[in-house]
């Protein structure tokens, strides 16, 4: 999935970024798709994701709960994403998915030698893999790392550099958390590849500085 390619910061803080998508073949029948698409969400959401969501219902985590997320799952809903913060459960959530073979594509966004060892692993070869090649042009124009870090969190650009700055500002004044600060920040990510802990810990660094 592309969205989720333009992810930014070091080495150490995306060794904690791990999205898993689920999406339908194309051609695939729609006739029991929400068993299966069920059976999916309890399987992932049973090594607790920090974020956990598909377009068609919004994210689990601000919603009423997983379980009325999946009675919610009807047989016209094609897919979802789920967000990790470790290689471990990365492979665990693989590995369970594996044994299910429940029939849908799985694609996998992180550090790509940490992914194709963790396909390797479990005994196959990931199918290919997309780079994202930056941002080229009036880079100069752009807001700081600080922000962009954030920013990149949503793929589809949803939460604005507006929005980030302000959330910034008011941690640092004390007036959020930075686990109040990340909760508001993946309000707008539709497509649920908002890693709220990652977001936690950026505030808190930007608190530090302060």
């Amino acid at each position: 999935m592309t969205n989720t390619l333009h992810r930014r910061g070091s080495l150490e803080d995306l060794k904690k970024d791990y999205i898993i998508f689920c999406t339908s073949p194309k051609g695939q029948s729609k006739e029991g798709r929400a068993r299966r698409l069920k059976e999916y969400a309890r399987i992932v959401l049973s090594h607790k994701p920090v974020m956990f969501g598909s377009s068609a219902q919004g994210m689990q985590s601000w919603a009423a709960g997983p379980d009325e997320f999946i009675n919610r799952i009807t047989d016209d809903q094609s897919g979802m994403s789920a967000t990790f913060t470790d290689l471990e459960t990365l492979y665990e959530v693989i590995e369970d998915l594996r044994k299910a073979d429940l029939g849908f594509c799985v694609v996998v966004s992180g550090l790509l030698d940490e992914v194709a060892e963790c396909c390797h692993q479990q005994g196959f070869e990931r199918h290919s893999a997309e780079h994202s090649l930056g941002i080229m042009g009036r880079t100069d124009r752009l807001p700081s790392s600080q922000i962009l870090e954030i920013n990149t969190l949503c793929g589809h650009g949803m939460v604005s550099f507006n929005l980030i700055k302000k959330v910034i500002d008011q941690v640092k004044l004390g007036k959020l958390t930075p686990k109040q600060g990340a909760a508001l920040l993946a309000k707008p990510c539709a497509c649920a590849a908002f890693n709220t802990r990652r977001a936690e810990e950026l505030l808190e660094r930007a608190r530090l500085m302060s």
